[in-house]
């Protein structure tokens, strides 16, 4: 069991969750305050989207990340900035009489492109998606092949960013593996472990462990599962020996149709990480943890 746990906090995603729960943050005011609640519950680092100010779905506006990333640096919340690699890899096959005519919310870019805000604002950590995924139900795949990957992984190492490494598949481990055998990955690259998402890796405690297994020894992971799981994921992540991330990009609700705010879900998880024995890492302590180079 971890018994030094690290708390992430997703504030907010990509998914069309706005409308659904009031709390998700959309502006850069309200998501820099979204983080800093999810601070004073307990968590030592977030997990940052940004959202189109009129329509409220995600986007990928360097202005945006930059505006949140003022205000959270201006203040004295003190918590590590994970920005989203992810955005630029939606694909919407067209229809089955012309699957090349993609459809009009595709929004498909290179790997550097994708990196854009990263090389601009230097986070401290930001995500790498480590594999092409259907996404739900439907014709949209998210895009991320290897060639675009090595380029990805290559880029942040010379930014000199902290990649976490989002795997939503065996075979995104596998790979994942397979960048830091060739050098792209450096020796502080964290590993999140996404369960949940369709149609990626179900949450099954024994699927997690099998992955979990496949981990070099001294790997600093974390996992995390969608809905109802993800609080239990609080709990089984930490018993295997990793940190654990909460937040409403995630899961909505506190319980059955009560709406949650990132700084409850927050609060249960320091609850559950206690009352197993173990300690909840603060920001200052997370950093010398995973070997971070400080903020900028």
């Amino acid at each position: 069991m971890n018994q030094d746990v690290i708390i992430t906090c997703a504030v907010n995603g990509a998914a069309d969750t706005a409308a659904r729960n009031p709390n998700v943050p959309v502006t850069p005011k309200q998501i820099a305050n979204s983080v800093i609640e999810a601070w004073n519950a307990g968590a030592a680092i977030a997990h940052i989207h940004v959202r189109d100010l009129e329509t409220t779905q995600a986007s990928r506006q360097v202005d945006l990340y930059a505006e949140v990333c003022e205000i959270l640096r201006a203040s004295d919340c003190d918590i590590v900035i994970n920005l989203t690699g992810g955005m630029g890899g939606d694909l919407y096959v067209g229809p089955e009489e012309n699957p090349a005519d993609f459809g009009k919310d595709t929004d498909l870019i290179g790997a550097i492109a994708r990196l854009e805000h990263i090389a601009l604002l230097k986070p401290e950590i930001c995500t790498l998606d480590c594999g092409s995924l259907n996404f739900g139900d439907g014709n949209l795949v998210y895009i991320s092949t290897p060639d675009m990957l090595r380029l990805g992984a290559a880029h942040i190492k010379e930014l000199g960013v902290t990649v976490e490494l989002e795997i939503f598949d065996t075979g995104n481990l596998w790979f994942a593996l397979q960048m830091k055998e060739e050098g792209l990955l450096a020796d502080n690259a964290m590993f999140q472990l996404c369960q949940g998402i369709p149609w990626g890796t179900p949450p099954n405690a024994a699927l997690l462990k099998g992955m979990v297994d496949m981990l070099p020894e001294g790997t600093n992971w974390a996992a995390f599962a969608l809905g109802r799981n993800q609080l239990p994921w609080v709990a089984q992540s930490a018993l295997l020996g990793g940190h654990v991330r909460v937040g409403l990009e995630d899961n909505l609700y506190l319980s059955k149709g009560v709406l949650a705010t990132n700084g409850q879900l927050v609060e249960r998880a320091v609850n559950i990480i206690e009352n197993m024995g173990s300690r909840v890492l603060s920001p200052e302590q997370a950093r010398k943890k995973l070997n971070l180079r400080g903020t900028q």
